[in-house]
């Protein structure tokens, strides 16, 4: 059947892209139930548009701003309006957006080399963080280069079986006047947690600055931007980062990090994103800033895309009933994260495989399980994208190890996530993963 022929969007779903009737069936009946969510997410997209749309017109932002520089890029009005814009929308008192911070681990790790000094103590609140920073923070080894090949030493305080921050333990712990920096990470990354909300982050903090005022917290807000009415930012943390390859950029921004927080924490950040002496009067993008910002002005459009996708997906493995997190009922999400814990490692490898297919980029390429930088373990890792990398887009990574857990993510459109589901309902049924 030609797309001009089609008087019948199920034919076409049902012999043009080789959906399962039942497949099609369960998806659309899901989809049906969740309209009163999907309303919901989108009201808090539309409050976040305005929010920006007046931010936009407050700073006057005009084609001369996407113009880039090069060489030392003094005076680039590009760059120093985006930091007035990321400033103003996340309620801060400074920020930094950049092109030269190639992820959310890098601005992350910039800030702790920035915030903590040798002899002084790391102090992580919300369990081990994402694998990525292991080596950052030299937590197993003393890698070259580390926080603790830098003589700064690292503890965590694990989550309580609740979910929620340990606030007891993080008092005792800061008894200690080593501890200096606390790290909280807001999303689930690789874990079977909760999220947290940012009214947990909010409570958490006030109760931390009531005994340690000298305490930098640094709060890692990647998956989470626009998820919910406020940021970290809004509360008394000192510095709140995240990815632009991830929510904010809308799926646009080609590259870059940001940075929002107090004065001095910016202050000393700057620092490390150039030198002493330079700070954030240095630092050219030829390119051009034309897409990060709209990218930033198109990220709460995006983000409600991914997080009806995620609901979406929630719903339809409950249904088949594997463990997903969060529960599709529960209310505001805090992270575009929908976990689904598989049975098996065929199911696993299944489940991400089929998302590659479904992918409008290297849909042919079938990922494998291997040894990514960053991890130490194996991850097999699904990721179609148009921005390499960018987990705003349809993507899906899972650690090989067990629970068997695949943690998807993204989706520039809530259509290409409902039907990169009912594909892989279609698969899983086709190899006997499950029934209908």
């Amino acid at each position: 059947m030609k797309i001009g022929q089609i008087n019948n969007y199920t034919d076409f779903y049902l012999e043009d892209t080789n959906i399962h009737p039942k497949s099609l069936s369960m998806v659309n009946e899901a989809q049906t139930e969740l309209r009163v969510i999907f309303e919901g997410i989108d009201e808090r997209a539309e409050y976040h548009q305005a929010r920006i749309l007046k931010v936009f017109n407050k700073h006057r932002i005009s084609q001369r701003h996407f113009t880039g520089t090069s060489g030392y890029g003094y005076g680039d009005d590009g760059r120093d309006a985006l930091d007035l814009v990321y400033q103003d929308l996340f309620g801060g008192e400074d920020a930094l957006v950049r092109p030269q911070w190639v992820s959310g681990t890098h601005v992350i790790s910039d800030a702790l080399f920035a915030l903590l000094r040798p002899g002084e103590t790391l102090l992580s609140i919300t369990g081990v963080p994402y694998d990525t920073l292991h080596d950052v923070i030299g937590i197993k080894d003393a890698v070259p280069g580390s926080l603790r090949d830098w003589k700064i030493d690292y503890r965590q305080i694990e989550l309580l079986p609740d979910g929620n921050i340990n606030i007891n333990e993080v008092k005792n712990e800061l008894v200690d006047p080593k501890v200096k920096t606390i790290l909280i990470q807001r999303s689930m990354g690789y874990s079977t947690r909760k999220t947290l909300s940012v009214s947990k982050i909010a409570a958490v903090i006030d109760e931390i600055k009531v005994i340690r005022n000298d305490v930098f917290v640094l709060v890692d807000n990647c998956y989470g931007e626009f998820t919910e009415d406020k940021e970290p930012s809004m509360t008394q943390a000192d510095l709140t980062v995240g990815s632009l390859i991830k929510n904010p950029g809308g799926g646009l921004a080609p590259t870059g990090a940001y940075a929002v927080g107090t004065a001095e924490a910016i202050s000393l950040l700057e620092k490390r994103l150039t030198s002493p002496g330079m700070g954030r009067e240095l630092g050219s993008f030829p390119s051009g800033y034309g897409y990060f910002y709209q990218g930033l002005f198109m990220a709460p459009h995006t983000v409600a895309e991914a997080l009806k996708g995620a609901v979406l997906a929630g719903k339809v493995f409950d249904g088949l009933g594997y463990k997903v997190r969060p529960h599709w009922k529960e209310g505001s999400r805090s992270d575009i994260i929908q976990s689904i814990e598989f049975t098996s490692y065929e199911q696993l490898i299944s489940f991400c495989q089929t998302i590659q297919t479904v992918s409008p980029i290297d849909s042919y390429v079938v990922p494998y399980p291997w040894d990514m930088p960053g991890y130490d373990h194996q991850v097999i890792m699904a990721a179609g994208t148009f921005i390499q990398g960018a987990s705003i887009e349809l993507s899906a990574d899972a650690p090989i190890k067990k629970p068997y857990v695949a943690y998807l993510q993204g989706g520039l459109t809530y259509a290409h996530v409902k039907l990169a589901i009912m594909k892989v309902l279609s698969v899983m049924l086709k190899e006997g993963f499950v029934q209908l």
